[in-house]
């Protein structure tokens, strides 16, 4: 048996029904593309800097050249350490350390290839959250693109809509309440 069109069906309800239909497809395509693709990307340029620090960077130990004062409970500071570099150099910086460490202690630092104090490398764990976060993200604006695109297609139908409404209701108002008039 045939399908028959439903004869209180709007032009602006097909619409809807079609432009709902293509949007859930979009989100349902779309949503795992973006944020598997921004993911990937994020986590692959993060794993870049990784191997870039990684090359880059390197441990050393250097020891204290004053005697921090604090208790343990204080919050780290800053003090001045004393190192070799690879060449037999000696080079001092200043890094946070434990209050209470006494002059001479092991501290381990992170120095460039030029022998500067620096920041540990990024790890493999930042590149991999890095990676989710951005994925992540790029889910939500999809899915925040689905419902603001819906809500507008629907605000717009909806004033369609009531417009019409108003113009029927101004040619059948008069017949309609003239009835109870007699």
């Amino acid at each position: 048996m045939p399908k028959r069109a439903n004869p209180l069906r709007r032009p602006s309800d097909r619409i809807e029904y079609w432009l709902s239909g293509f949007l859930m497809l979009v989100l349902g395509l779309g949503l795992p593309a973006a944020a598997l693709g921004a993911g990937l990307t994020a986590y692959e340029s993060s794993m870049r800097t990784v191997q870039t620090q990684s090359a880059q960077r390197q441990e050393v130990t250097a020891r204290l050249a004053t005697d921090v004062k604090g208790n343990a409970e204080d919050a780290k500071q800053q003090a001045p350490v004393r190192w070799t570099d690879g060449n037999g150099a000696v080079r001092t910086g200043s890094v946070l350390v434990e209050p209470g460490t006494r002059k001479g202690a092991t501290v381990q630092v992170w120095v460039d290839r030029d022998g500067v104090l620096t920041g540990p490398p990024m790890s493999t764990l930042n590149a991999k959250t890095t990676g989710w976060f951005v994925g992540g993200m790029a889910a939500a604006c999809v899915t925040a693109g689905f419902f603001a695109t819906r809500a507008g297609m629907r605000h717009v139908l909806d004033r369609r809509r009531y417009a019409q409404w108003e113009a029927e209701w101004v040619l059948a108002e008069p017949l309609w309440s003239a009835r109870f008039h007699r």
